[in-house]
């Protein structure tokens, strides 16, 4: 198999990125030594993601609000242009096929940004199905993206974002909006959002995959200042652990719904349009199964992906991520339990693949790392 690179593979690479392969593309896992450097960038000061490996798909047409709207959890009435809404995907049973975000720039063009190339075809099915006339075009492959984060972000940016006329200056972008414009008096042009995935103040940078080193270098130039480091695959899954912040793959794996899978805030009990797997969801809402929770766990390694939660010596959970968090000095986990054991406080065990080292564990709220986001928010 041959993997793609990113826009910014030259300068990643020169960084000293050791790649692995991730969703079709060769992708930064780790850069320094120790991660913690990595880590301790992003919570103190400002780091460069790379994170083009995520699906772009844009949707246009005059159904193409009535698609979204059709298909997606969330209540896309409520956007206007510039916004920016995290959503799921479901089947008729509820199931989370993806999760994403979706921008709009006006009544009859959005963009859809998830995890799967399944995507596309996926949102082509209910447009048939529907009657509805959209047009669908897979824009991976020209809008690759960078993000910023930490809290230095903004400091940084607002020194290089020329916003385009009509379109809001970077300093006054909320969370979840966007803006259009160029990095520098006549540098590259770029999109740039208020999203991020590390539970920190943050923004991603859209590009065209041409103007991906220029796009690199002028926030890199720009961040020197403030210690702009860099983030790799490793280190961010740290910190969106702590942050509450699900992967699918792990959180979900396709026969989880969103409650299940830790995003049941994005089924709001009071959407009236119709949508893929509304009924279903209702019924689950009001008979769970099992429920996401965090796991704050007594030992010094962290239990990972596929570990067994038992209480009372029966199997009730498995965790669905861990990670040993350098903020806290603790193992802390993802992990999805039958609800008669998902309850805060209680103590239950966790159990490594292998059938070996047990070690219990309480159950506590998540995000573990600013749990009511004023970060991300200030």
């Amino acid at each position: 198999m041959t993997l793609r690179q990113t826009a910014f593979h030259s300068r990643t690479a020169a960084l000293g990125a050791r790649f692995d392969e991730y969703a079709g593309y060769d992708f930064p896992s780790q850069y320094a030594a120790d991660l913690l450097e990595e880590y301790w960038a992003c919570r103190q000061r400002a780091v460069m993601i790379d994170l083009t490996p995520l699906r772009k798909v844009e949707v246009t047409g005059e159904g193409s609000g009535a698609l979204l709207q059709a298909t997606v959890t969330r209540d896309l009435g409520r956007l206007s242009d510039g916004d920016i809404v995290y959503t799921a995907l479901c089947d008729d049973d509820g199931n989370t096929v993806d999760d994403g975000t979706v921008f709009r720039f006006g009544p009859e063009r959005f963009r859809w940004i998830g995890y799967t190339d399944e995507d596309e075809a996926w949102f082509a099915s209910h447009a048939e199905r529907l009657g509805l006339d959209v047009s669908l075009e897979n824009s991976t492959d020209r809008l690759h993206n960078v993000a910023l984060q930490g809290p230095a972000s903004r400091r940084i940016l607002e020194r290089v974002v020329q916003a385009a006329a009509g379109r809001p200056a970077l300093s006054d972008l909320t969370w979840f909006t966007f803006t259009e414009g160029r990095l520098g008096e006549n540098g590259p042009e770029a999109l740039i959002s208020r999203t991020g995935y590390s539970g920190e103040l943050g923004y991603e940078v859209w590009c065209h995959p041409d103007d991906g080193p220029a796009v690199w270098d002028v926030i890199w130039a720009a961040g020197q200042d403030d210690g702009i480091g860099v983030l790799g695959l490793n280190a961010l899954d740290v910190v969106r652990v702590e942050a509450g912040l699900i992967f699918k793959g792990y959180e979900y794996e396709g026969a989880e719904d969103p409650f299940e899978a830790g995003i049941g805030f994005t089924v709001p009990k009071n959407k009236q349009d119709d949508y893929v797997g509304k009924t279903a969801l209702a019924s689950r809402r009001e008979h769970p199964s099992s429920r996401l929770v965090g796991l704050e766990i007594d030992a010094d390694e962290p239990y990972v992906q596929g570990d067994a939660v038992h209480a009372g010596g029966d199997t009730v959970g498995v965790v669905t991520s861990g990670v040993r968090s350098p903020l806290f000095d603790k193992s802390l986990a993802l992990a999805r339990l039958d609800v008669g054991h998902a309850t805060l406080g209680e103590r239950i065990d966790v159990v490594r693949q292998d059938g070996g080292e047990t070690t219990a564990a309480t159950i506590v709220r998540f995000p573990f790392y600013d749990p009511e986001k004023s970060k991300p928010k200030s």
